[in-house]
């Protein structure tokens, strides 16, 4: 989608209207000035609907992946253009759970249609008592189990990009996934 010579697109404000009373009737003075109004008016369409461009949802394609620059979200350009759109709309929410099970999970939903099932043992331990063992020191390892919410298989490749994406970069995150949900029997 190209923002300039729009056939047949009139500008709001012709510029042979606002000449002096002198070249109202001058037919090469309207014409030329019909020539920059052809020129002038995608930029007025422009500018009269920049609050558009803004919004991820009404944004024209192309804007959308500049848009996605500027919030500092990398989208697969493989992606439907809804999801493009819906991962750019809440990338500060994205960005503000990213490392977390409720970032990875929604990231997952939002750009797969996968449900997603986190396992992990946790960083933390404590003891109830002064002098009690420590417990064991977490592996570093953190299981993502991964099932489509939409019937249709995952990709493989896609669901690994999307899991490094939004793994801690100090865990190991292995991968499954599942045929469909867990607990579901499959019908």
């Amino acid at each position: 989608m190209t923002r300039a010579a729009v056939p047949g697109l009139p500008s709001p404000h012709p510029i042979g209207e606002l000449l002096p009373a002198l070249f109202a009737e001058d037919d090469f003075a309207q014409r030329f000035t019909a020539g920059l109004d052809t020129v002038l008016a995608p930029v007025f369409a422009t500018l009269d609907n920049l609050p558009a461009y803004f919004q991820p949802r009404l944004a024209p394609g192309d804007f959308v992946d500049w848009l996605a620059s500027w919030v500092a979200v990398d989208v697969d350009p493989a992606w439907p253009d809804e999801v493009r759109r819906a991962v750019v709309g809440r990338a500060m929410e994205l960005h503000r759970w990213r490392g977390t099970r409720r970032g990875l999970t929604e990231r997952l939903r939002l750009v797969l249609g996968a449900g997603a099932e986190i396992v992990d043992g946790g960083g933390v331990s404590w003891a109830t008592a002064p002098g009690d063992a420590p417990l064991p020191a977490h592996s570093g390892e953190v299981l993502v189990r991964v099932w489509p919410l939409n019937g249709a298989a995952l990709d493989e490749d896609q669901v690994l990009a999307v899991v490094r994406a939004g793994c801690p970069v100090h865990l190991t995150c292995r991968v499954e996934i599942l045929p469909g949900a867990p607990g579901r029997a499959e019908g």
